[in-house]
């Protein structure tokens, strides 16, 4: 219920509407707004000009046109600078990462950085490290999160190439173990730590379906890749 005793508030007012002369008038009293706010005439609608029966004004396309030439450039513009911000963050996490690698204190706890916190570090979902099976015992390589396949088995999956991103994928059990129902998209890089060992492969796999995908640029996974390869070799003391 109202109250009754309360004096009646002032009526609410209304901003009046501008009538075109009153912009007129604004504009004749400031003519430098529009060279103070460049960007309010790519608003405007030029006006036409009657040159005689029969001949076009091409003006007001011309206009539209570099007007759709201004938007696409600045769409462009945006997306290049995302991108830029983007490749800028993965440079970031791929530096820390690298940093974590170097810092390992044995050879158990690289092996913890690479199938553990390299996913972390990238805000992945699971970093698996891969082997080839050479035949016999590894033992190197029976550790948890390191995962052995059968020989040939790596090349099935890269062919010849030394990175292979995979988009809308489901994780391959071989690969991920018990992670691979996260996977929806996934790197793949080869490793090849020394002429002594079998081939090696690092997976990284995320459960966004576009987080890694073809066209997509690979050399920052690529220096990472070669990184694991030396810090392996020097815990092992292996031979290039």
């Amino acid at each position: 219920m109202a109250d009754m005793g309360r004096e009646p508030g002032p009526p609410s007012r209304r901003t009046p509407a501008l009538s075109s002369e009153d912009v007129r008038a604004y504009l004749r009293s400031n003519p430098d707004f529009l060279a103070q706010n460049a960007d309010l005439v790519h608003h405007l609608t030029p006006p036409s000009v009657d040159r005689g029966r029969g001949v076009v004004d091409l003006q007001a396309f011309m206009v539209e046109r570099l007007r759709a030439e201004v938007r696409t450039l600045k769409d462009q513009q945006r997306e290049l600078i995302g991108t830029s911000r983007a490749n800028l963050n993965s440079q970031n996490r791929i530096h820390a990462a690298v940093l974590f690698l170097l810092d390992a204190q044995s050879f158990e706890q690289l092996i913890q950085t690479i199938t553990t916190d390299l996913a972390v570090l990238l805000d992945l979902d699971v970093a698996c490290l891969v082997i080839e099976s050479n035949g016999s015992d590894s033992p190197h390589v029976h550790r948890s999160g390191v995962r052995v396949v059968e020989p040939g088995a790596i090349s099935d999956r890269l062919g010849r190439a030394d990175v292979v991103l995979n988009t809308d994928i489901q994780g391959d059990p071989e690969i991920y173990g018990p992670g691979a129902g996260l996977v929806r998209s996934e790197a793949l890089i080869r490793i090849q730590v020394s002429s002594e060992t079998p081939d090696g492969l690092l997976a990284f796999g995320s459960r966004e379906p576009d987080t890694f995908h073809r066209g997509q640029g690979t050399e920052l996974v690529g220096f990472l890749a070669r990184v694991i390869e030396r810090v392996i070799r020097g815990w092992l003391e292996l031979p290039a």
